[in-house]
């Protein structure tokens, strides 16, 4: 295939870059230029996958400080804010190096706009569940209110009034909602009613970037002892008393990893004995490949690297969709949840106890990792990429 422009818009929330990393870098180890559409303070997640980084200011919350609105639509606005405040520089600049397909993260807004624009593909990279037919009815008991409250009437007149500027008359919950081109980047098993997901959905799974998997910066320890990751992800780390019950239940037998984020500092914990970890962030995956059981906020890309793993979890879900992801994980047989508020060092041993000695979940997820890894991942999800250039 000749050489292509392949624009990327993502946004500036490591959760959202790192589950299509291996994709854009697979496409430029195949000879395509890729222009990598990123925040600043991100920038540097990008540039490591080859690409060109079109660095942008952002408004997103980020650092020690960070603090996201609680109502939904004042949160979907953060999203939509930043992508009409780039979008001058971005048609700027790709007016004069104009793409031949965009690619765009669910929070990259002005790809599809920038399709229009240039009359080329759009296609999202989904890292999250996608919506399937009938959806809108199925979950109107959630969405209606956040459509019809004050901010989510605001999000959607602002939205509009956005598209208007490039021509477009579509309604902007169903253009947000119903996008015609989806490469999905998470496992099908953790899709709800994936069989009534329409055919423009192509499940390519899993996209773990080579970089991370070969990451060796932590081994295991000697002692032998399992290993418990503990990882609220990097936006729900102010979880202090559930480290400290952590340390509590698991200190005496097992060799705990916590990963503590921006929030909690190693002090706050006190003295720790060899058998517990802690530092601000741990490579993932190369603690769940000796993993044998994952404390999570079940947000999707800890969930999806769990399953490909095979490690069982515990999930205490916080917020968005990880009440749903908590559910679907344990539906799966592939580990349990706890509701944050009843969270105690008992409550946490028995439930790691539970999904660490059961038959069926290492059953199910020996099963389960091996029906992920089967999907294609990278290859499959390029290949999908190049065949929207043909």
């Amino acid at each position: 295939m000749l050489r292509k422009h392949i624009v990327m818009v993502g946004c500036t929330a490591p959760s959202h870059i790192y589950p299509s990393l291996g994709v854009i870098r697979e496409l430029v180890r195949r000879g395509h230029r890729v222009s990598y559409v990123v925040g600043s303070p991100l920038a540097s997640l990008a540039a490591s996958t080859g690409a060109t980084v079109v660095e942008h200011p952002t408004i997103f919350p980020l650092g020690e400080a960070a603090v996201w609105p609680e109502e939904p639509a004042e949160a979907m606005r953060v999203f939509l804010d930043e992508a009409i405040a780039i979008h001058p520089s971005l048609t700027g600049r790709f007016d004069t190096d104009r793409p031949d397909l965009l690619l765009y993260d669910i929070g990259g807004l002005g790809a599809p706009l920038l399709g229009v624009r240039y009359d080329v593909p759009a296609v999202q990279l989904s890292p999250t569940l996608v919506a399937w037919d009938g959806y809108d009815e199925d979950m109107a008991e959630v969405l209606t209110p956040i459509r019809t409250s004050p901010s989510g009437v605001d999000y959607a007149e602002t939205y509009a009034a956005w598209l208007r500027t490039e021509g477009i008359s579509a309604d902007p919950w169903e253009w947000i909602s119903h996008p015609p081109r989806v490469l999905s980047l998470i496992p099908r098993a953790m899709q709800p009613n994936a069989e009534r997901v329409g055919p423009h959905v192509r499940f390519v799974g899993p996209c773990l970037d080579p970089e991370r998997l070969a990451d060796r910066s932590w081994t295991p320890p000697p002692s032998g002892r399992p290993v418990l990751l503990v990882s609220f992800g990097t936006a729900f780390t102010d979880q202090l008393p559930v480290y400290r019950a952590c340390v509590e239940a698991f200190a005496a037998d097992w060799h705990v990893v916590m990963s503590l984020g921006k929030h909690v500092s190693p002090s706050d914990l006190g003295p720790l004995p060899p058998s517990v970890e802690v530092s601000e962030s741990v490579p993932q995956l190369a603690v769940l490949e000796a993993a044998s059981a994952f404390i999570t906020h079940a947000g999707m890309g800890g969930a999806t690297e769990a399953l490909w793993f095979g490690v069982p979890t515990v999930a205490i879900p916080q917020a968005a969709d990880q009440f749903g992801n908590a559910a679907q994980l344990e539906a799966l047989g592939a580990g349990r949840q706890l509701a944050a508020e009843s969270v105690t060092a008992s409550s946490l041993r028995e439930a790691v106890d539970e999904v660490t000695s059961s038959a069926s979940v290492a059953s199910q997820l020996a099963e389960l990792k091996a029906e992920i890894r089967s999907h294609g991942g990278i290859a499959a999800a390029a290949d999908a990429v190049e065949s929207f250039l043909e």
